[in-house]
């Protein structure tokens, strides 16, 4: 189907050889009419010259939009898309895309089947009903836009048939994707329709609470379908149209091989799809909160200054989900429990009562919107998370009394010792109890050393076994807590002061619905607040944004400011940083919700004809922390980190056969340096040990490395690549010379690792290599100039940015054919805030979570969307900049990112779950007596006692650190502990290394996310931010923490 554009004036205009024409219609705009040799009409596009987004009507006009024209779509000159018998001769892969194919032919039918029942069983009874139980006004502001969406899916309908009768001899599906959804029309009346949704319920409910002659024409309906299916059932489906059509196409092109035709259509198809989705989402967003404050609003008197808070129109609406508020007694029991609704708006707090009123079968057919009635609201800086671990915060003083919410007063004996019971107190106080235990022990074990006689069970082994036990009991209780604190959300809030005038906080105490939700609650509060620092206020800014609007929730947020370096005496110029993740299991709620990613920064630079300089930083707490710092022998001028192989990798390359575990490759962390030396160190539990050294061939300037599978690639300042394979013991083969690829006459600014390739950059030429074989397969000019060399390559979905060192625009790449996609001028985004600067250069580049960051030679970073699918990573919005940046080029942009540990997600019904599926344990038995180790075996496989003869018939746990003995019944051998599982200390800065657990591999992965971008000082292009952190020249660190996306 052809796009054509319309002109200016009206009028009419024939097309030779086509039976197509346009008009002008009364509300503007632009639409084509397809006609039959009648001249009968049959369909229509609207090309809308300006669309809006609200309703507005007047009297009880049938009349709906004059933009369109009421057409109608004939059933039998077009019958539905229908597929053809297979033919013979069909290679599995064309199977299966005709199986993908019928799919969307069905998927379709039955959707604009939907949207027809819409509109001929509720809408045209509802508007030729006498007498109306709905009037027409209110009947088209619920069906608004119905009938465009229906329009538009008829007209897709009908290329869709003709593309299915020809789909043997073509294949090709994507470019029908593309012209039918790609209009701006689809975007207006689908923007239209969600962002009428809400309003639409509303009009609906109210009908039902107020009109029993409405309810009872809907149950009618709904008892007369076939599938049962409500109202509400039927109008959400435009709204999962789009998401349903982009699973549909990543199956068709998983199964459209590379050079197929319909592939690179079916990745632009598959692009147009999720930005419209996206804008959509969003829009929904926006309508669903503004619909959750104006409920709000509602239940506030119009003379409080909540209300004048509510209706300024600066609130955003960060997270509200309806908890589950619990008062607990003193021995831990259940007081009562009661559904809130909780609002996070940007800067306030928010608990309301949820009040249903009306018939409870009604929701049945629609979402009930409850009324609330507010119960309190604070400022969120004065709102705190308590969790375990964190009894001796700010919140826990002397001169700070903490009561719980609902609950009876204390008793001053209770209010003396002053300490929240952060789990549930009966585990508090059984934790208090192993405590003093301990510290009884450890006398015992003291006047034990005393003992002049030798005792075969009274001796220091067995002393300090209990020891050991007894702590290890302490660490399963504390386990215990956490993890009754996975779905509890502890918030400390203000009160009044008592009499003698001492501020009182009081706990309020809610059950979130999963671990997900507490997560999730914990993170938007403290990103919350640390949005409400000056530097934040704001933080992000679009290029043609009004003074009114605030940067989306999802926005990044400066979370802090540190110099690069600890030394100030040497000038270091600050040329790459890596992130090395690693997970700390044990790390509470709080701290994985609000800490940055967790592991460490490797920071790396250093000063011409001088040496480098690496320093490590601890990213696991709120604020990074250097922990180490070491010299190397020449400037820093690239790093790598590569990760440790997972089991699959290893599976496919031994052939299913178990690997040498000698040959398992740790993560590690390469070194590039300015005198050709390139350094290979242990990332995790060695600390900074070098483990292999080498030098580049000539001695040549590492500019860049990267690695694939089978090799590590170091791009050299001669224009050579060099080539060092994986060695037997798991690191790089460096004592022989490596494999060097000749690409240019000049340096190899920057190397790219694609699945199978790697592009290397030599001048404005881009050479592609294989992987594997490391022959050339092609090379192509990124850039017309020969002087603008590539020095930027990054890749997402199915396209490769790139960034040059002349001019300000980055160009997208097709990574299989090498097609030139886009071009975006970066200059055009940051003059309104440098308006005198006219030469802006691109520095960095980095493609993380749907977002291209790029940083200029001004100092400022640019923020813009990208598709995150397999599709084409083409640029569709204006985007953001940020108001916070450097006083000079942004060296560099990397990501640090980690997974949350899988525990943390669990709930305790996944754990019983999980136990009932995994049969008879392979644990050798526990005592009879105890019960307590019973519970350990199936949580941790680790039991913590052993049996003494003697003493195996007295009540109690028995106390040991051991395992259990073997069956053989031989005698107990007390030997040194295995440290190894002591997966975390109490310092979570100290050099850790977890081991993953398989069964939880296939649960939802999330992600926790931080930016770090480097450079000469730190600026606030705002002007009202906060002065710059020391030095101008000072290399300094910006790091940004994205939201959990959950």
């Amino acid at each position: 189907m052809e796009t054509l554009g319309g002109g200016g004036g009206g009028g009419k205009r024939k097309l030779t050889g086509r039976r197509l024409r346009w008009a002008r219609g009364n509300a503007g705009g632009t639409m084509w009419v397809k006609q039959d040799s009648l001249g009968q009409s049959h369909t229509v596009i609207r090309c809308p010259s300006s669309s809006s987004s609200s309703v507005s009507f007047s009297g009880d006009s049938e009349e709906e939009d004059m933009g369109f024209l009421e057409v109608t779509v004939s059933d039998i000159k077009h019958p539905a898309p229908e597929l053809g018998p297979m033919p013979d001769g069909l290679s599995p892969q064309q199977v299966v895309r005709r199986h993908i194919l019928r799919s969307i032919v069905q998927s379709e039918g039955s959707y604009v089947e939907s949207l027809k029942r819409i509109l001929q069983d509720y809408r045209n009874p509802l508007m030729e009903m006498e007498p109306k139980v709905l009037s027409a006004r209110k009947c088209q502001v619920v069906f608004f836009r119905l009938k465009e969406i229906l329009q538009c899916h008829s007209m897709f309908q009908i290329a869709l048939s003709s593309r299915v009768a020809e789909w043997d001899a073509t294949e090709k599906i994507g470019d029908l994707f593309v012209a039918s959804f790609s209009k701006s029309m689809v975007l207006d009346v689908y923007s239209d329709y969600v962002n009428n949704f809400t309003t639409a319920m509303s009009i609906i409910k109210k009908a039902c609470l107020t009109k029993p002659a409405f309810l009872e024409f809907l149950k009618r309906r709904q008892v007369s379908s076939s599938d049962r299916v409500t109202l509400y059932g039927l109008m959400v489906k435009p709204i999962q149209r789009f998401p349903q059509f982009i699973l549909l196409l990543q199956d068709m092109l998983k199964n459209t091989s590379k050079g197929h035709p319909d592939r690179l259509s079916l990745q632009l198809a598959l692009t147009e799809l999720e930005t419209l989705a996206e804008k959509l989402n969003e829009q929904k967003r926006l309508a669903d909160q503004l619909a959750e404050i104006q409920q709000l609003t509602k239940s506030v008197s119009d003379r409080s200054s909540l209300n004048k808070l509510l209706t300024s129109g600066q609130r955003q609406l960060l997270l509200c989900e309806t908890l589950t508020e619990t008062v607990y007694g003193d021995r831990g029991q259940l007081i009562k429990s009661k559904e809130r609704k909780v609002f996070l708006l940007n800067d306030m707090l928010v608990c309301a009562n949820i009040n249903f009123k009306g018939q409870l079968e009604i929701s049945s057919l629609v979402p009930l919107g409850p009324k609330y009635v507010v119960k309190w609201n604070t400022a969120l800086p004065q709102v705190q998370v308590a969790e375990v671990g964190q009894e001796g915060g700010t919140y826990d003083k002397d001169n700070v009394v903490i009561q719980n919410a609902g609950a009876k007063k204390s008793s001053p004996a209770s209010q003396a010792h002053n300490k929240v019971y952060l789990g549930p107190p009966r585990l508090f106080q059984e934790l208090q109890d192993l405590q003093k235990d301990l510290a009884v022990v450890e006398q015992i074990t003291l006047l034990i050393s005393t003992l002049h006689g030798t005792y075969q069970n009274l001796n220091m082994t067995v002393a300090q076994d209990w020891c050991l036990a007894l702590q290890r009991l302490m660490r399963v209780k504390e386990e215990e807590i956490h993890s009754a604190n996975k779905c509890r959300l502890r918030l400390l809030l203000p009160g009044k002061p008592d009499k003698s005038g001492r501020p009182i906080s009081f706990m309020v105490v809610f059950i979130t619905p999963n671990p997900l939700s507490k997560i999730s609650w914990v993170n938007r509060l403290h990103l919350a607040k640390i949005g409400l620092r000056e530097e934040n206020q704001p933080g992000w800014k679009s290029p043609d944004e009004d003074k009114k609007s605030k940067a989306p929730f999802w926005c990044p947020i400066l979370a802090c400011c540190i110099p690069a370096f600890s030394s100030r005496t040497l000038s270091l110029q600050l040329r790459s940083l890596i992130h090395s993740p690693v997970h700390s299991p044990l790390l509470g709620f709080s701290a994985v919700s609000t800490s940055l990613p967790q592991g460490y920064l490797w920071v790396a630079g250093g000063q011409d004809g001088a040496g480098g300089q690496v320093e490590i930083f601890s990213l696991n707490r709120p604020t990074p922390r250097m922990v180490k710092s070491f010299p190397v022998a020449s400037p820093v001028l690239c790093m790598e980190y590569i990760p440790e192989k997972n089991e699959e990798d290893e599976d496919r390359e031994s052939g299913g056969a178990a690997p040498d575990p000698s040959s398992v490759v740790h993560p590690t962390i390469c070194l590039g340096l300015q005198d050709g030396s390139i350094l290979v160190y242990g990332s995790v539990d060695t600390g900074t040990q070098c483990l292999v050294t080498c030098k580049s061939p000539g001695l040549q300037p590492v500019l860049c490395l990267c690695y694939s599978p089978h090799y590590l690639f170091a791009g050299l300042q001669d224009g050579t690549v060099a080539a060092y394979p994986q060695s037997s013991g798991g690191l790089w083969e460096m004592e022989s010379p490596p494999t060097c690829l000749s690409v240019g006459p000049g340096p190899i600014r920057t190397l790219l690792s694609l699945e199978d390739a790697v592009w290397a950059s030599c001048g404005h030429q881009v050479t592609v290599l294989d992987a594997t074989t490391l022959q050339t397969q092609q090379s192509f000019e990124a850039h017309q100039d020969e002087a603008a060399s590539v020095t930027h390559m990054v890749k997402a979905g199915s396209g490769v940015w790139m960034a040059f060192s002349l001019g300000a625009s980055i160009r997208l790449f097709h990574t299989e054919t090498l097609e030139h996609l886009q071009e975006i001028n970066i200059a055009t985004r940051t003059t309104f805030l440098m308006p005198g600067q006219k030469h802006v250069c691109v520095t960095s580049l980095l493609i993380c979570q749907g977002q291209l960051w790029v940083g200029t030679d001004q100092g400022i970073i640019v923020l813009l969307p990208v598709p995150r699918l397999e599709g084409i990573p083409k640029i569709t919005g204006k985007g953001m900049v940020s108001l916070n940046g450097h006083c000079g080029p942004v060296d560099f942009l990397a990501v640090a990112t980690s997974t949350l540990a899988p525990d943390i997600l669990r709930s305790d019904q996944d754990e019983a779950e999980e136990e009932k599926g995994e049969g008879p344990s392979h644990e050798p038995p526990p005592a009879p007596d105890s019960h307590l180790a019973h519970e350990l075996v199936h949580k941790k496989g680790i039991l913590l006692q052993y049996r003494l003869r003697s003493t195996a018939h007295l009540p109690g746990p028995l106390l040991s650190m051991h395992d259990p003995p073997d069956p053989d019944g031989t005698a107990l051998a007390h030997s040194e502990e295995d440290g190894s599982i002591y997966e975390m200390a109490d310092d979570p800065d100290v050099w850790v290394r977890s081991r993953p657990c398989a069964r939880d591999a296939h649960r939802k992965e999330i992600s926790s996310v931080a930016i770090i971008s480097g450079g000469q000082g730190y600026r606030n292009f705002g002007g009202g931010g906060r002065p710059a952190l020391g030095s101008e020249t000072d290399s300094t660190l910006l790091i940004w923490q994205v939201p959990l996306m959950i």
